[in-house]
């Protein structure tokens, strides 16, 4: 498997999936949503409003796709992350859950590289460490599962606390 880490901005990335941290109403917001929605045009959230149409959203830990509008990645795999409130509502599996449904929705699709974002770490305020945590072992639970899985996985950090962090975690194993 090859984990690749990066530091920069997730909506310029050439690959075939980008994730974004989504709420559940995938109508944008803040953070890494809200670069990925105006990166991507105004087709991102046309598809968007299908989904929720058909389907009336995104629950936290599920995963949907659409395409990647202007951006160089073919599509957008929005996923919503756990809100914390001090590990008393299942985050830690609600977190896991947003990075294997990714992970599903990417190997249906035939996604050959995908790039990840630091889910949750922001304005849902889950501790970093701990989702990196999560992070790296959902994708490596994911390889032996027996689903197509990309040759690449990009965890990619905006800041460079998350970096340092991951760069550390990624050198222990």
């Amino acid at each position: 498997m090859n984990i690749q880490l990066l530091q920069g901005d997730i909506s310029k990335l050439e690959v075939d999936a980008i994730v974004n941290a989504a709420n559940s109403n995938l109508m944008g917001g803040g953070g890494v949503d809200g670069a990925i929605h105006r990166a991507g045009g105004p087709t991102i959230l046309e598809e968007c409003r299908a989904i929720r149409q058909r389907q009336g959203g995104c629950p936290p830990g599920q995963a949907v796709i659409t395409g990647a509008g202007n951006m160089k990645a073919r599509y957008v795999i929005h996923t919503v992350g756990p809100v914390w409130q001090g590990g008393t509502a299942n985050e830690d599996a609600i977190l896991a859950m947003a990075y294997k449904n990714s992970l599903l929705l990417a190997s249906v699709h035939h996604v050959r590289s995908i790039a990840f974002p630091n889910i949750s770490t922001g304005i849902y305020g889950f501790p970093r460490e701990r989702a990196a945590k999560i992070a790296l072992q959902e994708v490596r639970l994911f390889a032996p599962s027996g689903h197509l899985i990309p040759d690449a996985i990009i965890f990619c950090c905006f800041d460079r606390e998350n970096y340092t962090l991951y760069q550390r975690l990624l050198r222990q194993e």
